[in-house]
């Protein structure tokens, strides 16, 4: 069973060298919560914690700008973007009428193999739970999601709810409540059970369901405080 690699799922870079290093490494703090929303992003502590130009610094942050992880504002600097709760409701929306859909396809096209990727998501989604490791799983969970929209083979919808769960990791770290907002073992399980009969509206009523479970495990009215400190955050 292929293991999920921490590179897989959400918008890939489509810089090279450095930037593209840069940009990965953000990225992925971002998605496992250790980057919380409204963090400041400072281009001489960036600069200094990966050995790096700050023109390549500029370039990395530039292009997780156009991803949306990051807010660009004005003569203050970089900060991992904060949508706010208009956003986050909308965000679920579209997720709605989008993934169950999209559920149902996939389930028409499962194969052995693609299931068995699901299978390997949920396994490392639950050794990151064992592990206390809840950002982790958190992206682990969203790159089940992005892959069973790979499955359906319908690449266009796949690059947005691709868009709209990166998005998601943001909301949820700002508005989660506690661990709840962790997707539950028994909703992976049950869908991956249906994409194994094949049974595209079980799968779609499931998909539906779980994405209401998230959105009311929110609490849309508190936020998170960022982390203070980029080199804690950012160096092993």
């Amino acid at each position: 069973m292929t293991k999920p690699s921490d590179n897989q799922g959400f918008i890939q870079p489509t810089l090279s060298g450095p930037s593209a290093t840069l940009e990965a490494s953000l990225s992925l703090a971002i998605h496992e919560h250790r980057l919380l929303p409204g963090t400041k992003l400072g281009e001489d502590e960036l600069s200094d914690i990966f050995n790096v130009s700050r023109t390549v610094v500029r370039t990395a942050l530039q292009s997780l700008s156009h991803s949306q992880l990051i807010d660009l504002k004005r003569n203050r600097g970089a900060f991992v973007a904060q949508p706010t709760i208009k956003e986050a409701r909308e965000v679920f929306e579209a997720r709605a009428l989008l993934e169950p859909r999209t559920a149902h396809s996939a389930a028409e096209r499962m194969t052995p193999d693609a299931l068995a990727q699901l299978e390997a998501h949920i396994a490392a989604e639950h050794d990151a739970l064992a592990a206390g490791e809840h950002g982790k799983a958190l992206r682990l969970s969203g790159q089940f999601h992005i892959e069973i929209s790979r499955i359906a083979d319908q690449s266009t919808i796949a690059g947005f709810i691709e868009r709209l769960v990166a998005r998601s990791s943001l909301i949820i770290a700002i508005y989660w409540r506690r661990q709840s907002a962790l997707c539950e073992k028994h909703a992976h399980h049950a869908l991956v059970d249906a994409f194994r009969r094949k049974d595209g509206t079980e799968a779609e009523a499931l998909m539906k369901s779980h994405l209401l479970d998230i959105l009311t495990a929110l609490d849309l009215r508190e936020t998170s405080e960022p982390a203070g400190n980029l080199r804690d955050v950012l160096v092993p």
